[in-house]
């Protein structure tokens, strides 16, 4: 095996057995990266310079003997919406192109902390909204498996990455399923933390009240890794949870029985690929294997948090983006003989179609006459499915549902029509509405070849319980071994 096919907690063994040294992970990746992101395009900016002086730097300390973080000189890649004091920090958006970040998110202090070493920012869906990253201003970034299918979005090219060995882990946000969704597609593991357990300073606002950064890893170990790294307190962040921090890996026990399982039958039913849904009951008839109990139960408010979904982003969206006006920072039109004209034409030429369509309807439900009949109503109902999961939560410890309704689709196949775009979002969406953790994990493969996964949603702040019951189905399956870099693959 190369060095970029390991997983993180595989290199980190052999960095402490001085098997191996970072500069040499670092070196292995980034020739990867050349050989293969010509055609996968998941990165929008490499770092290789600083990368390798950072890893020589790390391998010189580990030789003196010096103490180090236990995954000092692991590389790790960063959806580009996540600001790194000097380097670029663009949304894939025309707007923020030549935008450098002046200071670290808050995620990027912990992980210096860490000392990680940093290959570059990755492409996403412009200001995250979009689910196939064909919205970004810059390129699309294509599904290792197929490279004339979607990787998913908007942390496209955070799942892409990991997905072809590009980078052993990343970062991506999560507004809607913009990390599952994406894992799901391209057969990696992502995981979507509780509202308010990673900080959200210094990631770019897309809708306050739901995004959520979290890893998207090779394996669930590395998952709990990467989570323990980045969660805990800060006061930057009004939203931040002051919880005693947790050590994500004592969950990664190979064991399920007595657990007790939901299985909501509205996301088996129509609009659900027949091959997902099939791959969904296995899945359910493994964890009866296993010792678990799995039972179909009803969530039926669950088919308006779409609705209520793309009316409090879009409205949040809208407020957040208010900022972008060509004045303060960012792309300014050159077309303009007032005022009024700058804020026009440089919004209207900065922003990409589906963001400026989002703006749009953001406003409009946001506006006088409107607020109460959309934007109140649609809290209201958020409420409501809040408070279905919690009644679900006291029967069940997890929930199991398909994580997207189909598998990779074909470029433009959805790009004309914004509602079926949408609707890619339906298995994924109510957790962000209710504020609780979800995770993708890997399940089979399509007639096609084309990875599906299945989604496990635990009560808010009850991570463990996901995390054990993704590696305990994890470690009874054998899916690593389809990826297609391990098979000398399509890229």
């Amino acid at each position: 095996m190369e060095l970029y096919e390991y997983t993180v907690s595989e290199l980190a063994e052999k960095l402490e057995k001085g098997e191996i040294t970072s500069e040499e992970i670092v070196k292995s990746y980034f020739s990867r990266i050349k050989e293969k992101d010509e055609k996968v395009k998941a990165y929008v900016t490499t770092l290789e310079n600083d990368a390798i002086e950072k890893a020589r730097k790390i391998d010189e300390d580990r030789k003196s003997g010096k103490k180090l973080p236990k995954y000092a000189g692991i590389p790790i890649a960063i959806k580009d919406n996540m600001c790194i004091a000097g380097i670029k920090t663009t949304c894939s958006s025309k707007m923020l192109e030549n935008f450098v970040a002046p200071y670290n998110a808050t995620v990027i202090e912990k992980l210096n902390n860490e000392d990680l070493v940093y290959l570059g920012k990755l492409n996403m869906d412009e200001f995250a909204m979009g689910s196939s990253t064909e919205h970004s201003a810059f390129f699309k970034t294509r599904n290792p498996w197929d490279l004339d299918r979607v990787p998913g979005g908007s942390s496209g090219g955070s799942a892409a990455a990991v997905a072809a060995d590009l980078a052993p882990w990343a970062l991506g946000s999560d507004t809607g399923g913009s990390i599952r969704q994406p894992a799901s597609l391209c057969g990696v593991i992502g995981l979507k933390p509780t509202y308010g357990l990673v900080s959200r300073y210094g990631l770019v606002a897309f809708a306050s009240s739901l995004d959520q950064i979290g890893p998207l890893t090779k394996n669930v170990t590395d998952a709990a890794i990467l989570l323990n790294l980045i969660t805990g307190h800060d006061e930057k962040d009004s939203t931040s949870i002051d919880l005693e921090k947790k050590d994500y890996t004592l969950s990664l026990v190979n064991d399920v029985k007595g657990m007790k399982i939901g299985l909501p039958k509205e996301y088996l039913s129509e609009g659900v690929n027949e091959e997902v849904k099939k791959s969904i009951l296995d899945v359910a008839e493994k964890y009866k294997e296993l010792g678990a109990t799995v039972e179909e139960c009803s969530f039926d408010i669950g088919k308006y948090a779409t609705s209520v979904y793309y009316i409090i982003a879009d409205a949040e969206a809208s407020s957040n983006l208010g900022r972008f006006d060509g004045i303060r920072y960012g792309f300014r039109s050159e077309k303009f003989d007032n005022l009024k004209d700058i804020y026009k034409n440089s919004r209207s030429e900065g922003f990409g179609e589906e963001v400026k369509r989002r703006i749009m309807v953001g406003t409009y439900v946001l506006s006088s006459g409107y607020y109460d009949a959309y934007y109140k109503k649609a809290q209201k109902v958020r409420t409501v499915i809040k408070n279905a999961y919690n009644e679900l939560f006291e029967k069940y410890d997890l929930l199991l549902t398909p994580t997207s309704p189909v598998t990779a689709f074909k470029f433009g196949e959805k790009m004309d029509n914004p509602l079926e775009m949408y609707l890619a979002d339906i298995c994924t969406v109510p957790v962000n509405i209710g504020g609780v953790p979800g995770i993708n994990v890997p399940c089979g493969l399509d007639s096609k070849g084309m990875p599906i996964g299945f989604q496990l949603v635990a009560k808010a702040f009850n991570e463990e319980t996901m995390i054990r019951a993704a590696y305990t189905y994890e470690q009874n399956t054998n899916f690593r071994e389809n990826k297609p870099s391990f098979k000398g693959g399509k890229i």
